[in-house]
């Protein structure tokens, strides 16, 4: 007996999903791309969340199924190579959240206790051990995961809503309110490059796709859970963006660009603010760890089911997904290797291909689903504009990140392939 999941429970998954880590992980990076305009650097990666959101509210009614994103795919393009490919990169890029995740954590950890004292090795330590903690969690309970996640998103909300608060009446009579203005903006072309390297911080909503099957009076709740839920997020991003430009200089930004949330809450409430805040960051990245890494295993574990990764996937370790665990130990691997803007690149990249595939598949089955036709297209449209806008300002910026993801990308195709090809010989 399934519990029901009510319009309020499904809202919180998706906020829960979307205000994660990424907002306090690419923060600093989103004002050193796009300067005073950062506010509007959010609003562009939103709105394409939000016309994304309207292809999986159509998909979500016609094909509700645990799978969510997986089973759209399949059910858009078929069980092949190419759909195959897609959803192994759904997976990786879950484990590249979590990457980015623990990256977080790692960088705002070290400001309210040193092990070491040495910030580098601290970091290691903190992305490390929070990864393994939460794996433990994780194979002890699924229950204790849900239980945190719903504490969590309460706790984070009310620090960042005060947060925006006490920011807002703060900025009165600041000097730095001046960044705000448009000489202070980048171009437009780098405005939306900016806002699609931290599209990340918007990936979250499409969890309530995997919800949709259990969800109470689908017809009305399904799209006012998604459409709620991202537009709250935009909402929230904007004022949290214009206060954090508004109430520090770019100088101390670019200095704390890993954890600059809380030195944002310095001007106002000194010491005590930027503890508060770093508590919140590592109670929003520790449930996000959390969360991704059941949702990374169930993926992997539903891509399998549909026989497109060996059925080996299909097997426990410990009474989980083995998935799980292969999830945790590559999410351990990349955040100790690559740099935050590599991991938010890839991510981001990633997240835009799997989002402009969905919008396709919106597109291609709008008659089943009774959508209107233009607004998926659109969305794909835009998510291969976003992607080659992305690829190209960070070219020259951030090669290994661009290197990272075109590497993953190719990975996923021919490791489809691969085991296609296996499949096929070992049937003939």
């Amino acid at each position: 007996m399934n519990k029901k999941i009510g319009l309020k429970e499904a809202i919180s998954i998706g906020i829960g999903g979307m205000v994660g880590g990424g907002i306090f992980a690419v923060l600093g990076l989103a004002v050193s791309l796009a300067k005073g305009g950062t506010p509007v650097a959010f609003l562009f990666a939103g709105i394409l969340a939000l016309i994304t959101a309207y292809s999986y509210v159509k998909l979500s009614q016609t094909y509700p199924d645990r799978g969510g994103t997986v089973k759209f795919i399949n059910q858009g393009f078929g069980k092949s190579v190419f759909s195959g490919g897609v959803n192994n990169l759904l997976w990786i890029s879950y484990i590249i959240m979590l990457s980015l995740y623990a990256s977080a954590f790692g960088s705002y950890a070290p400001n309210l206790f040193e092990i070491t004292g040495d910030k580098t090795l601290d970091f290691h330590i903190y992305a490390s051990a929070i990864i393994v903690l939460a794996t433990a969690i994780n194979y002890y309970s699924i229950a204790v995961v849900g239980k945190i996640e719903s504490y969590a998103v309460i706790i984070k909300l009310i620090i960042l809503i005060s947060f925006i608060f006490i920011g807002a009446y703060g900025l009165i009579g600041n000097p730095n309110l001046s960044q705000l203005a448009m000489s202070q903006w980048e171009t437009p072309v780098k405005l939306f490059a900016g806002g699609m390297v931290i599209f990340v911080a918007y990936e979250g909503f499409e969890l309530i796709a995997n919800a949709a099957p259990d969800i109470v009076n689908p017809k009305q709740n399904i799209p006012r859970a998604y459409y709620y839920s991202v537009v709250f997020v935009i909402i929230l991003y904007i004022i949290i963006a214009l206060v954090t430009v508004g109430s520090l200089p770019f100088e101390n930004i670019a200095k704390a660009e890993d954890y600059v949330l809380a030195e944002a809450a310095k001007p106002m409430l000194g010491q005590v603010g930027f503890s508060v805040i770093t508590v919140a960051a590592l109670i929003s990245t520790f449930s996000a760890i959390n969360a991704s890494l059941y949702g990374g295993s169930r993926v992997n574990f539903e891509i399998a089911e549909d026989d497109e990764l060996p059925h080996y996937f299909l097997g426990q370790f410990h009474n989980q997904p083995i998935g799980l665990m292969i999830t945790a130990v590559t999410t351990l691997i990349l955040v100790n290797v690559l740099e935050l803007e590599s991991i938010s690149t890839a991510g981001s990249i990633g997240f835009l291909l799997i989002f402009g595939m969905v919008n396709f598949v919106g597109y291609k089955l709008s008659s089943a689903t009774g959508s209107n036709k233009i607004i998926p297209l659109m969305g794909f449209v835009l998510c291969m504009v976003a992607t080659v806008v992305l690829i190209n300002q960070q070219y020259d910026d951030n090669k290994v990140g661009i290197f990272v993801s075109i590497g993953i990308l190719m990975l996923c195709f021919i490791i489809e392939w691969l085991y296609k090809s296996s499949e096929r010989s070992a049937n003939h």
